[in-house]
């Protein structure tokens, strides 16, 4: 089943509570998303470090063919 937009949000938000997060269902099917994460705990990471949490903080939905969530395009940076 797919994911909802507000699902992806709250799982990143459990991980990054103060962050700014932005999800946008890109083909309107449920399955592909954009997600902009800004969040101060960034600051002095590099991207992949940033991503790898963000990551870490959808608890395996997008982990292999079982995920329920199958495409996310994922931009993280520390606030300016």
């Amino acid at each position: 089943m797919p994911m909802r937009a507000e699902e992806i949000e709250d799982l990143i938000r459990a991980g990054f509570p103060a962050a700014k997060i932005t999800v946008t269902d890109l083909a309107g099917d449920g399955n592909h998303y954009a997600a902009e994460v800004i969040d101060e705990s960034f600051r002095g990471q590099n991207r992949v470090q940033q991503q790898r949490a963000v990551y870490a903080a959808l608890k395996g939905a997008m982990d292999g063919s079982n995920g329920a969530l199958h495409a996310l395009a994922l931009t993280t940076k520390a606030p300016d």
